[in-house]
């Protein structure tokens, strides 16, 4: 029988560590021939809006989807895996938590690939849940010494910064300005749904590397043309799921100011079919979308971990 995981399970078992080894391997298998991935599909009502990802990791044994639904009550996700032998189905999981560390371990993956490896000081935008999952995933993949946080809710900013300098064991400390989140760090970060640019380009540092996670539509954007112009490098998590979605990329790419040739995915440059960083004063920039794989790479990760532990309980679904 399957596996039913919730997320309180998730939570007991789930480490940012496991999050980016799972997440760098989907990209691997990706690169390499050996998983399939299929862009998000969303059906809209007035209220209610569901989207799906799915895809297969066959090398590992598994394929499958999440689901998800958004409305102004919030989210619900779950995700579904199954047997890649058999077809049957293996568990399934709640996975709000599990999409905030997969999130996030996206972007740690891409700054362990494309940062300065000496990166000490990360400026990142949003203090929301998806915001934690960015600050816990850079503060496990690089050798930070602090993060500065800039957010429009100031209220709750200096509550998150508190809290993720306990769990990171990193100086996480609020920034009064945008300006000041993108002066002398080393890796910045944008996870908002900001419908304009965040930041100035001139207030980039050389040799310094941008995850952008927010922009998942067209009318979305937060990096301005002159950032992108500024950038030696975009990579992405796949082109196509990109030309579909990442609002920083569409107006460029549908101006003729930006190729899809021009962008690299980041398993190939994990396993060095495409260089990353070729200096140190270049400027990177990775655009996160988001993929099915990604998810069922952590979710693989998470049943065995939850199993070994002894936790969830048996669905009476063959």
């Amino acid at each position: 029988m399957a596996l039913f995981l919730s997320e309180n399970d998730v939570k007991q078992v789930l480490t940012m560590d496991m999050a980016l080894d799972g997440v760098e391997s989907a990209h691997r298998d990706l690169a390499l021939g050996q998983a399939l991935d299929t862009p998000r599909a969303r059906s809209r009502l007035p209220q209610t809006v569901l989207h799906i990802l799915q895809g297969a990791l066959p090398a590992q044994g598994v394929l499958g989807y999440k689901a998800y639904t958004s409305n102004r009550s919030g989210n619900r996700f779950l995700i579904h895996l199954f047997d890649a032998a058999s077809g049957r189905l293996r568990a399934v999981l709640e996975a709000d938590t599990l999409g905030m560390m997969r999130t996030g371990a996206a972007s740690g993956v891409a700054a362990r690939w494309l940062a300065r490896p000496d990166a000490s000081v990360a400026g990142v935008f949003g203090a929301g849940w998806q915001a934690e999952g960015h600050v816990r995933a850079l503060c496990a993949a690089l050798p930070l010494e602090r993060v500065k946080v800039f957010s429009r809710r100031a209220d709750k900013l200096q509550e998150f910064c508190v809290r993720l300098s306990a769990a990171t064991g990193v100086a996480v400390v609020p920034a009064e300005s945008a300006e000041e989140a993108v002066r002398g760090s080393d890796v910045v970060g944008t996870v908002t749904t900001a419908s304009q640019p965040l930041f100035d380009a001139d207030w980039l540092e050389e040799g310094a590397h941008i995850n952008a996670a927010g922009s998942n539509a067209l009318i979305r954007q937060e990096l301005s043309e002159a950032t992108l112009r500024r950038c030696s490098l975009i990579a992405v998590d796949a082109v196509p799921t990109a030309l579909a979605e990442a609002g920083d990329l569409l107006p460029l790419l549908e101006k003729g100011r930006l190729h899809p040739r021009q962008l690299v995915e980041l398993g190939d440059i994990i396993v060095g079919r495409h260089g990353g960083r070729s200096g140190v004063g270049e400027i990177t920039l990775f655009e996160s979308q988001g993929m099915a794989i990604q998810d069922l790479a952590v979710a693989l990760r998470v049943v065995a971990a939850a199993e070994a532990a002894g936790l969830g309980c048996q669905l009476p679904l063959q």
